[in-house]
């Protein structure tokens, strides 16, 4: 079984009862909507019960983090990430997402649905109607109201047991034990006036190093108990005890950590470290200031930090966001939220050519909740900026399959910003490139002619590069590369030195030569261009100059040379995270390894490969002169070890981690 599911956090304690009865309600529905009110723990129980299903139970298991959408514009496309899907194709992405799904016994798990309730339900429908083994278990504070869907309502901790072990474990990890009996007595009363709740018992163990066990049950018989009077002797409810949870903790905290506390609820993805001092740092909270409230945060459970990300539950966030408004800081901080991540966006663009693509990439994948929200504030505040943002990133998110979100984001830009404005060209520009990778060809044309007339209004000769290179790759995808090498020439006769315009254009030329069946000239001029591109430490570029070192190598029956080169550009592709380029290299490691005689490696090359190309939406794709190959490899193999053989080999690969196997063939060099 394959799981794309979040790490535990700390040990599960309890709910024993709940996770069997969750498990059991499983096996029998396909839709279970865990309910219950703010901090009463349905992710928890909701993580643990997917992460104990039996093995044989599911083909996948996927887990959905709804809290980072601050709307529904997205939210199928994010359903498709965590599925593993990379949506290539110009298809609905819902209807993407049931072809991708299928019949496969899928587990999805969508958490924390509240906010997006209107928009989960139809969602949830059609995916159960058209996925006929997929199960999906949500967690919400209210129902969805779907078709089909049985509530599970979550209550609180029973209090002489599992309150109470949650309360004492918690207790110890902040350094604090009961010895006498009269403490225990008072750990029983907190875990009786806060009902049970898991996040109230927390906050409150974080807070005993500060407020002695007695003191606290002595201030919440004051604080509740009058509360509960003044409402005729009702039992107080469970989001007051929360609340007073929450209040004492952030009375707790010295006046740094409460302004750090309300800042840090502008996040929309559990943020780098690095990225809260960017963010959050400003006026009393210095760099010294900023660093020691966070460790008080930590201190007091406001804040957990995991592998260098920070990350705050949702109700603790709203509160920040609460007292953020108080504060009058809401705007600035949306604003300076914003700065931040187009500032980062455009450190990786600059950098693009260059030893730290990979990890741009790697950057930018880690905080996609917070770029989109910084798009969503600048479509709002400042138009111009996003366009210059979703510009600069439209062709990051491209290469790593995010083509909802790109497309998305730089069609609102070009609806938004004036015709005239500089940054709208290169939009323009990123637009097209999403739209040539979803075979929308002739849309993609008309943005490439645009892109070209904006470059030439504005002498701007790097965005002249990049509208050759648009227009080359869609007509070399409709298999017309003749007039593609003129086109190149004019716009590299303008251009000086190597940058990231240069070397798209520079590739887009050598796969036409390849096309027009120049080989001599198109390996020559690829080997320099992977000699560029290795001096530089860059993966994108090389990873491509790879792609056509093998295809000239099949042509040529360099069948040795052309497997090193498809291994040489996968590695390449794994680095940057692009499911595209890995099927396009396992199909021309799968040729060669047929051309070398490896048969049986051929048709497992070929199985993962399809893996990818299933994952991308799209049959097999690349430029014309790869299908030939394809097929006389796939003949040859199978003459070779007989069709059954290749078959079964096929097969399993198809059902087996396309990374797993990736791992594999690599290995096998």
């Amino acid at each position: 079984m394959q799981s794309w599911m979040p790490p535990e956090r700390g040990p599960f304690i309890g709910r024993t009862h709940e996770l069997t009865a969750l498990s059991a309600r499983l096996e029998r529905h396909r839709l279970v909507t865990v309910v219950g009110v703010g901090g009463v723990g349905k992710s928890r129980l909701a993580a643990r019960t997917a992460h104990l299903v039996p093995r044989d139970a599911f083909d996948s298991v996927h887990w959905v983090p709804l809290w980072s959408l601050s709307g529904s514009a997205l939210l199928t496309p994010l359903v498709a990430d965590a599925c593993g899907l990379s949506d290539h194709s110009a298809r609905e992405p819902v209807d993407a997402l049931v072809a991708w799904l299928g019949d496969r016994r899928v587990l999805l798990v969508l958490d924390s649905c509240e906010h997006l309730v209107a928009d989960c339900a139809p969602l949830v429908e059609m995916l159960l109607a058209r996925c006929p083994e997929l199960v999906v278990l949500t967690t919400s504070r209210e129902p969805l109201g779907a078709v089909g869907e049985l509530l599970f309502s979550l209550g609180p901790l029973t209090l002489d047991s599992e309150a109470m072990d949650l309360f004492a474990a918690r207790a110890v990890a902040a350094g604090v034990t009961w010895e006498s009996p009269e403490d225990r007595l008072a750990a029983s009363e907190v875990c009786h006036w806060l009902e049970g709740l898991p996040l109230a018992l927390e906050l409150a163990a974080a807070q005993l190093p500060d407020r002695p066990v007695r003191v606290m049950a002595r201030l919440l018989r004051g604080r509740l108990a009058l509360a509960a009077r003044e409402e005729s002797g009702v039992r107080p409810m469970r989001h007051r005890a929360l609340r007073t949870t929450i209040g004492w903790s952030h009375e707790l905290c010295t006046p740094p950590e409460r302004l750090l506390w309300a800042r840090l609820s502008v996040f929309c993805s559990d943020a780098a470290l690095d990225d809260v001092v960017r963010v959050c740092r400003g006026g009393p909270l210095t760099d010294a200031v900023l660093a020691e409230a966070l460790a008080g945060l930590q201190r007091k459970s406001i804040v957990t930090v995991d592998d260098g990300r920070l990350r705050m539950l949702d109700t603790v966030r709203e509160y920040g966001a609460m007292w953020l408004a108080e504060l009058g800081e809401t705007r600035a901080t949306a604003d300076r939220h914003a700065r931040y991540f187009h500032e980062l966006v455009a450190t990786a663009d600059r950098d693009w050519w260059g030893p730290l693509q990979a990890a741009a990439y790697a950057r930018l994948a880690g905080c996609q909740g917070d770029l989109c929200a910084a798009l969503d504030h600048l479509l709002a505040t400042d138009p111009p900026q996003a366009a210059a943002m979703a510009g600069k990133l439209g062709f990051f998110w491209a290469c790593c399959g995010q083509l909802h979100e790109a497309g998305h984001y730089l069609e609102e830009c070009l609806l938004l910003v004036p015709e005239a404005s500089d940054t709208l060209a290169r939009a323009c520009w990123a637009l097209g490139v999403v739209r040539c990778l979803r075979g929308e060809y002739e849309s993609a044309a008309r943005l490439g002619a645009r892109t070209r007339e904006q470059a030439l209004r504005a002498a701007d000769p790097e965005l002249l590069a990049d509208a050759a290179y648009l227009q080359g790759l869609v007509m070399l995808l409709r298999g017309e590369p003749l007039k593609v090498v003129d086109a190149a020439d004019r716009a590299l006769a303008g251009l000086h030195g190597l940058t990231p315009s240069a070397a798209r254009c520079r590739l887009v030329r050598v796969f036409a030569l390849t096309a027009t069946g120049s080989l001599t000239r198109a390996r020559a001029e690829a080997e320099a261009l992977r000699a560029d591109s290795m001096a530089a430490g860059e993966h994108w570029t090389r990873s491509y100059a790879e792609y056509q070192l093998a295809v000239i190598a099949l042509g040529e029956e360099r069948s040795a040379d052309a497997a090193a080169h498809a291994r040489a550009m996968l590695r390449d592709k794994r680095a940057i995270g692009d499911a595209f380029g890995l099927g396009l290299g396992l199909d021309l490691l799968a040729a060669a390894l047929a051309a070398l005689g490896q048969a049986e490696e051929s048709a497992t090359a070929y199985g993962a490969g399809q893996a990818f190309w299933e994952m991308v939406g799209h049959p097999q794709r690349g430029t014309p002169e790869l299908g030939p190959l394809r097929e006389r490899a796939e003949h040859s193999a199978r003459r070779r070890i007989g069709s059954d053989a290749y078959d079964d080999a096929y097969v399993l690969a198809t059902l087996t981690d396309p990374f797993v196997t990736l791992d594999d063939v690599l290995e096998s060099e």
